[in-house]
């Protein structure tokens, strides 16, 4: 039968849990009344990943070259037979016994998240802040609440994602834009609470290259489907600051300055700006 579900599990070098994750995944499964498939994505692992995996006997895809998580992710999704697309990183720190319970939510959701319910990656006094921070952005230019921004835990609709396949980065900001691509575009996107645990051997994470890649992601995104989001209240907040500077000059020079006429002038173009992207994000969204 054709597999009505993939769980695609993007991998580099976690020879030391890949077998449990498989092993964890089809406890999950079992007895579940839709055909599913395990996919599982090497992105040319330097260890035995890849051959662990087809030991288990399900479908490895070998990449050619290392280019990341991301790059992963996009060659999972075009190589998933399934309708549906379960991803879970292949590394022990999720519960594979929640994707039923994602499951359950389609078709009326388009996207189901795992909401961590605690944070136990590495460096978590940088890690817990900048992500906190980074989020609150996001549910700000989103105008959505997200209780988890970048998790890994997550099924969606392949149909769906495959319209925004060119706006995944290679890095780990990819599961970000995942979620940020289906909630600037109205898709129904949903989060449950689930268990995080310490991962099975060494994380990739680089803290201060992949938390900058957060936030120009969570930017990026919302200024290629929302950029009124972005481009209003800063064009707002450069033209109050120019009413304060022009109040100050007139009040000790009883004039404006040429200062105070530019600073009106970049608020305007700003905000011409951003009314210009957002007619063009609305002619390319056109159906």
């Amino acid at each position: 039968m054709k597999p009505e579900v993939s769980i695609v599990l993007p991998a580099f070098n976690e020879e030391a849990a890949i077998a449990k994750v498989i092993d964890d995944v089809q406890a999950a499964m079992k007895g579940s009344k839709q055909a599913y498939e395990i996919l599982v994505v090497d992105d040319h692992s330097s260890d035995c990943t890849a051959a662990i995996a087809e030991s288990k006997g399900v479908r490895v895809v070998r990449r050619p070259l290392t280019r990341g998580s991301g790059a992963s992710r996009r060659t999972g999704i075009m190589s998933a037979e399934g309708q549906v697309i379960v991803m879970l990183d292949a590394d022990g720190s999720y519960e594979a016994s929640d994707i039923p319970n994602l499951l359950k939510y389609f078709p009326e959701y388009d996207q189901v998240n795992g909401a961590r319910t605690s944070e136990q990656g590495t460096l978590k006094l940088l890690r817990t802040p900048a992500k906190w921070l980074i989020r609150k952005l996001a549910c700000y230019l989103t105008s959505t609440d997200i209780p988890d921004l970048n998790t890994g835990l997550k099924a969606f609709k392949k149909d769906v994602m495959k319209k925004y396949l060119w706006v995944l980065p290679d890095g780990f900001s990819c599961v970000t834009t995942m979620t940020l691509a289906f909630l600037a575009n109205g898709y129904a996107v949903k989060y449950i609470p689930t268990a995080y645990h310490p991962r099975i051997g060494i994380s990739k994470f680089h803290p201060v290259k992949d938390t900058a890649a957060y936030l120009k992601t969570v930017v990026r995104m919302v200024m290629y489907f929302n950029p009124l989001r972005v481009f209003i209240p800063a064009a707002g907040l450069i033209a109050v600051t120019g009413v304060l500077k022009a109040f100050l000059s007139f009040k000790f020079t009883h004039t404006l300055q040429e200062s105070d006429i530019i600073i009106f002038m970049t608020a305007i173009m700003l905000a011409s700006l951003g009314l210009i992207s957002d007619l063009i994000v609305a002619y390319n969204n056109r159906s």
